[in-house]
């Protein structure tokens, strides 16, 4: 399915979203957004999302798993994250969504957030690359919810409760995505993450369940370069570093 989409700039919701609390230990202003840069032809490009989207109607949770990458890029301060969500992409005015971030230092976290509050960094969580991480995303309605990870390695598994959230959700999009997320004002060096599988990934709502297959494809483009590499096989979505 391909439905036009809202062409949001960087001086439109990214620009209008509070910047985000401090990643953990670390004291950086971190937040997340909505695509910052979106054609409306093929491919579909945005300077700070790659992944799908699927646009529909009634979605109320999203799920996926990703085996944490290794990241150790020249740069200690380049950054990605990857997570699942609801809304952000046609629907701008809320998104529930939950991640991890890695980070060219080696170093992780793992987060929630319902924009356009800050996101929070889970504590007590622990993250190592190689680590399968079962992420979802539910909501009980368009003003609550609950964001989950589950570290199948571990054995470890996290969530947060919404009871009182700062927007409604449209309930019209379901993603999977690796991000290029901000700090401060500015996108944060875009790390080599290498390649990002979402596995047992699916959405479900009024419609019925649909898988990434079939979704509106994202890659990033910053200027000139194409930095991302996404495609679909069968209900897994794959996302390479090609920057």
């Amino acid at each position: 399915m391909k439905l036009a989409v809202l062409i949001a700039t960087t001086a439109g919701l990214a620009a209008a979203l509070p910047q985000g609390v401090a990643r953990r230990g670390v004291g950086r202003p971190l937040h997340h957004s909505g695509p910052n840069i979106r054609n409306t032809t093929y491919p579909q490009y945005s300077s700070n999302w790659a992944g799908a989207v699927q646009i529909g109607t009634g979605f109320t949770s999203v799920y996926g798993t990703i085996t944490v990458p290794s990241v150790h890029d020249r740069n200690p301060n380049a950054a990605a994250s990857a997570w699942v969500g609801i809304d952000g992409d046609t629907c701008q005015q809320a998104i529930l969504q939950t991640g991890v971030s890695f980070y060219g230092d080696g170093s992780f976290d793992a987060w929630y957030e319902w924009i356009p509050d800050y996101a929070y960094s889970f504590s007590n969580f622990r993250l190592s690359a190689g680590d399968q991480i079962r992420m979802s995303v539910e909501a009980s309605s368009k003003r609550a919810g609950v964001a989950t990870l589950e570290n199948l390695s571990t054995g470890q598994k996290v969530s947060h409760t919404f009871t009182s959230t700062p927007s409604t959700l449209c309930e019209t999009n379901a993603e999977w995505i690796v991000e290029d997320f901000q700090e401060g004002s500015s996108l944060v060096p875009f790390a080599d993450f290498g390649t990002v599988t979402f596995t047992d990934a699916y959405a479900t709502g009024s419609s019925g369940t649909v898988t990434p297959s079939g979704a509106t494809i994202i890659d990033i483009k910053q200027g000139n370069e194409v930095l991302t590499n996404c495609a679909t096989s069968g209900s897994d979505l794959t996302c390479s570093y090609t920057g």
